[in-house]
């Protein structure tokens, strides 16, 4: 089966791309370091050629909300444009979490605005909410850090191995559409200012970490918000599973 990823060079997409191509499958990456641009639609009709599904797993850098909303419904928009244009049948979008359940997020913002384009498009489409990653405390920290201080705010999560989060994408990608699929998290609820001090520990990394509300997340992140909803797809990586796997930093 011809699949390609949109993101390819990422985390996500890379992983994703393994997995494909380790089950036989032929896989075209779709990024501007490859010679495909989302933003301006370039090359896309070239590389959709003969594909069958994409998966999208684009991201961006931090960006202001109006910013970062232009550029996922930029991308989005030419990659439903194109794939309809080459008869692409299904579109799987890696998405988030309880994205729904929030406002205060640029990013979540993005992704709200993708997932209102995907599913009302012209290609039958998956979108496949997954919780946030095993990595994502040490980056969120990493967001504030000042002078070895970072402020982390006490999030609920059940975090994802992104191996598993690529493993379904591409489970979901050879098959037929599904509408929403059932949220996909890590086996463990963790805390994530103590998710980043043993991210960090395990880096041989020395931080100061505060637990606060004040940072880049608010209170309207706390309780349930960020964890799977009901009916979840449960991953079987566990964070010290991933945690072990961590390399220390260069001294």
């Amino acid at each position: 089966m011809r699949i390609a990823v949109a993101g390819a060079t990422g985390n996500i997409g890379a992983l994703t791309i393994a997995a494909l191509e380790k089950d036989g499958h032929e896989v075209v990456g779709i990024s501007r370091s490859l010679g495909v641009d989302l933003s301006t639609g370039k090359g896309l009709d070239e590389a959709l050629t003969g594909v069958e599904a994409v998966v999208d797993a684009i991201s961006m850098p931090g960006a202001a909300e109006a910013e970062t909303v232009a550029f996922f419904a930029g991308a989005t928009g030419n990659l439903l444009a194109a794939e309809q244009r080459a008869g692409v049948r299904h579109h799987v979008l890696l998405s988030i979490a309880g994205l729904h359940r929030t406002a205060g997020n640029a990013h979540y913002a993005g992704k709200r605005e993708q997932e209102r384009l995907v599913s009302a498009g012209p290609v039958p489409w998956t979108i496949v909410p997954a919780t946030q990653f095993h990595d994502f405390a040490a980056m969120a920290a990493s967001w504030d850090e000042r002078n070895g201080v970072a402020r982390v705010a006490p999030l609920l999560m059940r975090p994802i191995a992104p191996a598993d989060v690529a493993a379904v994408l591409a489970e979901v990608a050879t098959g037929g559409p599904q509408g929403r699929y059932a949220d996909i998290a890590g086996p463990d609820q963790q805390d994530l200012v103590d998710l980043a001090r043993r991210t960090y520990a395990a880096r041989g990394q020395e931080i100061v970490l505060v637990p606060t509300w004040s940072g880049i997340f608010g209170p309207d992140m706390a309780g349930e918000v960020m964890l799977p909803g009901e009916g979840a797809r449960i991953m079987p990586t566990t964070f010290d599973e991933w945690l072990a796997g961590q390399v220390p930093a260069a001294s």
